[in-house]
């Protein structure tokens, strides 16, 4: 959990030299390793990732950054209720 916090705290900081695909990413990270905490203290040992890294899409938009640290926070504070 603390390196889903981690992401969660850098998917926040928007800065103008900073891509929103980069922050984006790391709101992605923040749930996924929220979910992978909740599912080890649950003792499930199997699983299987696939990880969305940043490609040559149109440039994420701020709305769109926005919404993915939400959902990201979403996920993290569900995992920490979770545990």
């Amino acid at each position: 959990m603390n390196r889903a916090r981690s992401n969660l705290a850098l998917a926040r900081e928007s800065k103008p030299t900073v891509y929103l695909e980069d922050l984006c990413f790391d709101a992605q990270q923040a749930a996924e390793k929220a979910i992978k905490a909740v599912m080890i203290a649950e003792a499930l040992s199997q699983y299987a990732w696939a990880t969305r890294y940043p490609g040559t899409e149109s440039p994420v938009t701020p709305h769109e950054h926005a919404r993915a640290v939400e959902m990201a926070e979403a996920v993290v504070s569900w995992a920490q209720m979770s545990l």
